[in-house]
């Protein structure tokens, strides 16, 4: 490839043997360093006391050779487009430089030169305008044994791109050279180490890709494809702009890469990607020259409706803007300047002057379809000089969005601040200059890090990477009135301001075919509330199932990841979407099965009074006192309370009544089946009493027979006494039962009072069952130790079936079941031992006598 590079080599000589070393002939090197290759011709240059370099990009593509190896190869040409707008961006610069040699307050008495090199996107093309730069036009002398590279420029303004940029810089930097470019914004050019001597004027592409990336974060886009230059350019900015996307947990659909020059097939493959795709934003980080490449393969083709992201590498280009199916278009872009007089100096363009200029002929021949140096043709005509540049209309002569053009212009002012710096100082009365002082790039290069001015309003200065600081103009493409899509300010970026605050839009977006709503570019539709994402497997992560969330979870935003639990008293609405309060459930008064409950309860209780009151009517004839009338009143109370103490498991459970429910059941009970139990021995004993030398009656008196009641009953006293003084019974949320509802219950406290309770009442009830069996028959004509076995088998079976249905009931029927139990052992109790004896009472008033009682037929 070295022979294929026409650049001319300096050769440094030291000494005779050197030469004679080296093979050079000593009359061939006597005087001068031997120069190899044909110099390249600037397309402008002004002869200077310093002269400043440039290179745009005045021409889109080169001019590919073929080397054979054999014939001297030829300098690489420029062809294909012409670039106005980066003809404008030199000319810029030639205005900057005129505006500042007629200064008399910056470099007064200095004339700066330039040497403005078309690269036309090239790294080869770069590199060789490198080599003029460091050279320039001059002979190179031999001089005491050393070659100088006095030729050399001060600065260097461009390239236009980052790759032709890191080859200018990786040559000139050798020689700490500075370069300025207006438009290189790959972010690895701020890295000192590997290019010391570049700096610019436009931010660097991770500012850019941050924006990008909020940006496309901003409007709610999380899924987009990815096209880039296949450059140092488009690869670093968007390997910033994926890692800042994943950041902002955007998912990227693909990322596909090309080069202007790449073959038709590759081009159309890129295009096919975007064609095909379902994201609907795309995000663009190509070079001007590559996008109108690849917007020219996709209107052959138009794809389905895309929202375009454009980096500031082409989305303020007025050439692409003829694309209207790109309409809608927004990006980030350098600010939009004005600079006095630079619309007059780009249209202050005489015919001699173009004549005789190949860039300008060119540029005037292309834009006016003649020709002013060739023969006219059937589809061209001679230039005659009436040509009005004034009228055309071309991204040169527009002035109204200028944006890199001003970049240009504040790079040029930079430079000639540094040199300024560098050659004069101030007086009293006014500035003095030397130019003959032999200055040094690298003077410039010190000078250029500590640069600080503002130009027009605009504010320029470098930190310590050589960047400026990072603001954006937001461009939107829209159509106006005449149907011509325009390049409209929408807002800006900021990346100075607080984090979230960087962006400020200004005024209304157009958005893809016209629309005023933002577009929708999503994997997966939003989960609502109440349901969370599941990642679907293989792909990224903005794409997911909404699964509704689990029993006793909820979401209450959108694209929740998770789904939480309520706490423990709260309980998801049926759209899982928030908590509320667990209903307390209870048994109620309100509910109709505590309303049965009660009524059992009273009738039960009126019931036992009834009893009690024939009794009391009844109490002076036989059957009523041949039954223990002093037990049985007893009786009938004890059981009226057992009904009424049903009635304090009814209501909500407060300290109170939960200690109260479980006593005074323990208590009436016990009481009641003392009495059963004192009438089962009178029955026994009374037998005995009867047969020839006992006299059992006497150790059973009523006075026994009370003192054996409280006994017993005093006996439970004590347990429920113990029960509540160690850990009584108190009222509980009860969470485990039901997940969606709070069980509101009296706890025990104790397990084992409450089950000493019940074992106390069981014992006396099963001594009473089997003196009861013992004594069934007796042989008395009205036996009431039948009655008594009966009431017995019934309150035992009862309560025997309460222990596995107490355990098992859930919620409120757990009481609803102690209150059966109660209720119906209660009604065994009065129905099996009062109710036939008020049956003859009332309706077999002739066997209510002592003669039928003492009957033993």
């Amino acid at each position: 490839m070295a022979s294929a590079l026409p650049l001319r080599e300096i050769t440094r000589i030291e000494s005779t043997e050197a030469l004679t070393a080296a093979g050079i002939p000593l009359e061939a090197s006597s005087n001068k360093c031997n120069q190899q290759g044909t110099p390249r011709s600037p397309a402008f240059s002004l002869d200077g006391d310093f002269v400043i370099g440039g290179a745009f990009y005045i021409h889109n593509t080169m001019l590919t050779g073929i080397y054979n190896y054999t014939t001297k190869p030829e300098p690489p040409k420029c062809s294909g487009s012409f670039n106005t707008r980066e003809l404008r961006f030199s000319r810029a610069m030639i205005f900057g430089i005129e505006e500042i040699n007629n200064s008399t307050e910056l470099l007064p008495g200095i004339k700066l030169g330039y040497q403005i090199y078309d690269v036309c996107s090239s790294v080869l093309i770069a590199s060789h305008a490198a080599f003029e730069l460091l050279n320039r036009q001059d002979p190179v002398f031999y001089k005491d044994g050393n070659c100088s590279n006095s030729g050399a420029v001060m600065a260097v303004v461009g390239a236009s791109g980052s790759t032709p940029s890191i080859s200018l810089s990786r040559i000139i930097g050798s020689f700490n050279i500075p370069q300025v470019s207006h438009s290189a914004t790959c972010a690895c050019l701020s890295d000192k180490q590997q290019y010391p001597s570049f700096f610019r004027t436009v931010p660097s592409d991770q500012f850019q890709a941050d924006a990008l990336a909020k940006l496309v974060k901003h409007f709610g886009w999380t899924w987009i494809g990815a096209v880039h230059s296949d450059s140092d350019y488009g690869n670093y900015g968007m390997a910033s702009f994926l890692a800042a996307a994943q950041r902002e947990g955007i998912c990227v659909e693909y990322s596909v890469s090309f080069f202007r020059t790449d073959s038709r097939s590759k081009i159309k493959a890129a295009a096919d990607v975007i064609r095909r795709s379902t994201a609907t934003v795309v995000v663009s980080f190509t070079a001007s020259g590559d996008m109108i490449v690849l917007l020219e393969d996709l209107a052959k083709d138009p794809p389905p409706p895309r929202q375009w992201i454009g980096s500031e590498g082409w989305v303020s280009d007025l050439h692409l803007m003829i694309y209207t199916f790109c309409a809608g278009a927004i990006g980030v872009t350098a600010p939009k300047s004005v600079i006095p007089g630079l619309r007059n100096f780009l249209l202050d363009l005489s015919h001699t002057e173009v004549a005789a200029s190949s860039v300008l002929t060119e540029f005037w021949e292309d834009a006016f379809n003649c020709t002013i140096t060739k023969i006219a043709s059937p589809h061209m005509t001679v230039c005659d000089g009436t040509e009005d540049i004034k009228s055309l209309k071309s991204p040169y002569t527009d002035t109204s969005q200028l944006r890199g053009t001003n970049m240009v212009y504040k790079a040029v002012y930079a430079i000639a601040h540094a040199i300024h710096n560098a050659v004069c100082h101030e007086t009293n009365l006014n500035v003095q200059c030397d130019k003959t002082t032999k200055l040094e790039a690298k003077q410039v290069l010190t000078e250029l890090q500590k640069v600080n001015f503002s130009r027009n309003g605009y504010p320029v200065s470098f930190d310590a990477n050589g960047d400026p600081v990072a603001f954006y103009e937001l461009v939107n493409w829209q159509k106006s009135e005449s149907g011509v899509i325009e390049p409209v300010t929408v807002g800006y970026y900021d990346a100075s301001l607080p984090k979230g605050q960087e962006f400020h839009i200004s005024r209304n977006i157009t958005w893809v075919e016209g629309s005023s709503q933002i577009p929708v570019s999503v994997c997966s539709e939003s989960c609502p509330p109440g349901t969370h994402k599941v990642l679907q497997k293989g792909k990224p992560i903005c794409c997911y199932d909404c699964t509704p969330c689990p029993e006793g979870e909820i979401s209450n935003v959108t694209d929740s990841p998770d789904c939480f639990p309520c706490p423990s008293e709260l309980w998801p609405n049926a759209r899982r979407d928030a908590c509320f309060p667990k209903p307390v459930e209870f048994l109620s008064y309100d509910e109709v099965l505590a309303i049965i409950l009660a009524a059992f309860s009273v009738s039960g209780a009126c019931l036992a009074i009834i009893t009690a009151a024939i009794f009391f009517h009844h109490r002076t004839t036989p059957i009523v006192r041949a039954n223990n009338s002093e037990l049985s009143f007893l009786l009938l109370f004890s059981l009226t309370l057992c009904f009424l103490c049903s009635l304090t498991f009814i209501g909500a459970p407060s300290d109170w009544s939960c200690m109260l429910r479980h006593t005074a059941f323990g208590i009436t009970f016990v009481l009641c089946i003392s009495c059963v139990l004192g009438k089962t021995v009178v029955v026994v004993v009374a037998f005995k009493a009867t047969l020839p030398g006992t006299n059992a009656m006497q150790w059973f008196g009523p006075p026994q027979q009370r003192m054996t009641v409280v006994f017993f009953t005093f006996i439970q006293i004590i347990i429920c006494t113990v029960w509540l003084l160690l850990s009584p019974p108190f009222p509980m949320k009860n969470l485990s039962t039901y997940k969606e509802k709070i069980i509101l219950e009296c706890a025990l406290g104790s397990a084992v009072g409450f089950w000493a309770v019940l074992g106390y009442i069981g014992l006396l009830a099963v001594f009473c069952f089997v003196l009861a069996v013992l004594a069934r028959k007796l042989p008395d004509n009205f036996n009431e130790a039948k009655l008594i076995t009966f009431s017995m088998l019934i309150f035992c079976a009862v309560w025997l079936t309460f222990i596995p249905a107490y355990v098992s009931s859930p919620g409120k029927f757990t009481v609803a079941v102690e209150i059966f139990a109660i209720l119906a052992s209660s009604f065994g109790l009065i129905l099996c031992i009062f109710a036939p004896k008020c049956f003859i009472i009332i309706f077999q008033p002739e066997k209510n006598s002592k003669k039928y009682l003492l009957n033993k037929n």
